[in-house]
């Protein structure tokens, strides 16, 4: 190897030479340099700047803005999350720009309301808004790419929406999608005692069971909801027997299959009602929700029974969704038209006046001509009053959808034809419309008739007819949550029920040992948990002690 200099160095010290500065004067030097701030000009960092820290942001101060899609189901659970943010203390607006989150509840039914809900999606984080999800639409399809890192409170999950909400409001991202379970038996759904606020003060909307028995080939709901789970009878007789306390007139039950309750506890639908009706009082009312044909067949002298009381209302939502054997066997319906026609024909001889609610699918994979001529007689015959006419959409991962498809032109003209028959008779309805009187609001009047619509009659108030509250003690008022015992009012003075755990559900980022749980007094034990960070909590500690040593000087 040739040589790189003329001498070799015996020590890594040989290399200082007589004029390089020794270690104390490099000591010396190094404190007469100053570290030089670095600029940020950047509109990304002073952004950054601005925003408070997580743990520097006090929960239940912000404003919420909620929007629900799709059917009663959903509207309840809607209802009862905006009930329990409201009793923690965030403001519910009707006013989307003012609101800081906004909570997006989606339908999965139809893909035209999962656009809107992308849509919504997107002007929420154009406007810079906190984003929560929930619904069947991120319940079914968790990892869309348009749902990446977005908070998500599952459909089983809605007791746990404050906490959600409140990690979300901090930065973080949650996602809570699982089912709840009792000895491994899959529940219902969250607590039916719940705080929530009604969009209807009068109405009341009770899910008696999710899920379903079904496996349709078309439905993207089954995915969310799952199979069939029923609440028991004595907690659903306690929620409306509430609900009337509260100033409720009306009951509305509902699920994916009301038909089909109670199969997997023992017990059946014309067990629930009779007992319901039994705690409905004078005046009120309860409507039924949608059954499919197959499980109410076995029940059909009690539903007509039932149907007949004079606190039922005399109406049924049955779809029959395509009056073809060979379509329904394709949608795998368990039931053939003449399964239908017999519920139809049964009940409207039994129970005078009743109105029968149908669903139609137009343009199902494979559905020929001459399947859908069978459906446009089939409505022909019965002259539906209430009649919901469903475009076929293909849901991402169905069956249907990997099925042979009607061309979309053929399936917007049979939409079309469909909607003409159906808008070419005017059968009387079970509503009538009076004269807007704020005084009339939830009580009954007898009216006179004097014009009949498509979907209406309307009515003028007799002169001289008595006026009758159904109500059995003042409505709350609009925007007002349900479901506030004494017990929780006080809470927050006293301190009752306030237990303070760890927490080892919280699926954050930060590390769990920062947090402390806080349990709200309508979750059960082991439930869901409200988180507070230790800073806050440290804060509300100093607060006290200000307060405790103002008063001594005082």
């Amino acid at each position: 190897m040739p040589a790189a200099c003329d001498s070799v160095l015996e020590d890594i010290e040989d290399i200082v030479s007589a004029e390089d500065l020794k270690p104390h004067d490099r000591q010396f030097v190094r404190r007469n340099v100053f570290p030089k701030v670095r600029k940020r000009n950047s509109q990304k960092n002073i952004q950054a700047d601005d925003d408070p820290p997580s743990d520097s942001i006090i929960p239940g101060a912000q404003k919420i803005w909620i929007r629900t899609w799709g059917c009663s189901h959903n509207n309840s659970d809607g209802e009862y999350m905006a009930g329990q943010l409201a009793a923690y203390g965030y403001k519910i607006t009707d006013n989307s720009a003012e609101a800081d989150l906004w909570l997006l509840n989606s339908c999965t039914v139809k893909n035209p309301a999962e656009d809107h809900f992308r849509n919504s999606i997107k002007k929420a984080q154009e406007g810079k808004k906190k984003v929560v999800l929930a619904g069947c639409v991120p319940q079914a399809q968790p990892r869309q790419d348009y749902l990446k890192g977005l908070s998500i409170i599952g459909v089983q999950q809605i007791d746990r929406v404050v906490e959600v909400v409140e990690e979300t409001i901090k930065g973080h991202s949650v996602r809570l999608l699982g089912q709840k379970k009792d000895n491994g038996k899959r529940l219902g759904g969250a607590r039916l005692d719940l705080p929530k606020i009604r969009k209807n003060p009068l109405i009341e909307i009770i899910s008696i069971n999710t899920g379903c028995l079904n496996a349709c080939t078309y439905c993207k709901t089954k995915h969310a909801r799952g199979d069939l789970a029923s609440y028991p009878i004595e907690e659903l007789v306690n929620r409306a027997k509430q609900s009337f306390q509260e100033g409720v007139c009306e009951i509305w039950l509902t699920s994916e299959d009301t038909g089909a309750y109670g199969r997997d506890i023992g017990t059946d639908l014309p067990t629930l009602l009779w007992k319901l009706v039994e705690a409905i009082p004078e005046g009120a009312m309860l409507r039924l929700g949608m059954t499919n044909p197959p499980y109410i067949l076995e029940h059909l002298e009690e539903m007509a029974k039932i149907l007949n009381h004079p606190r039922v209302y005399a109406f049924l939502h049955i779809p029959v969704q395509s009056a073809s054997d060979s379509v329904l066997m394709d949608m795998k319906r368990e039931y053939c038209v003449a399964d239908f026609k017999q519920v139809v024909d049964f009940l409207k001889e039994k129970v005078p006046g009743i109105t029968i609610a149908t669903d139609i699918i137009c343009g199902f994979p494979g559905e020929t001509d001459e399947d859908f001529q069978e459906t446009m007689k089939l409505v022909e015959q019965y002259r539906f009053p209430s009649l919901f006419i469903n475009q076929f959409y293909p849901r991402p991962g169905t069956p249907a959808a990997k099925m042979h498809q009607v061309p979309p032109a053929v399936k917007k003209q049979r939409t079309k034809d469909l909607s003409q028959l159906f808008h070419s008779y005017n059968p009387y309805d079970h509503k009538v419309l009076v004269p807007k009187d704020p005084l009339l609001m939830g009580k009954m009047v007898e009216v006179n008739i004097y014009e009949a619509g498509k979907h209406f009659m309307k009515g003028q108030p007799v002169s001289d007819a008595r006026v009758y509250t159904a109500s059995i003690t003042r409505p709350l008022a609009k925007g007002e949550v349900s479901g506030l015992t004494e017990e929780f009012r006080h809470a927050p003075q006293n301190g009752t029920n306030w237990k303070a755990q760890p927490s080892a559900e919280m699926p954050v980022k930060t590390p769990l040992s920062w947090w402390m749980a806080l349990q709200l007094p309508w979750q059960q034990e082991g439930g869901g948990l409200k988180i507070l960070s230790v800073s806050l909590a440290l804060l509300a500690v100093l607060v006290i002690f200000y307060y405790g040593e103002m008063k001594k000087e005082l």
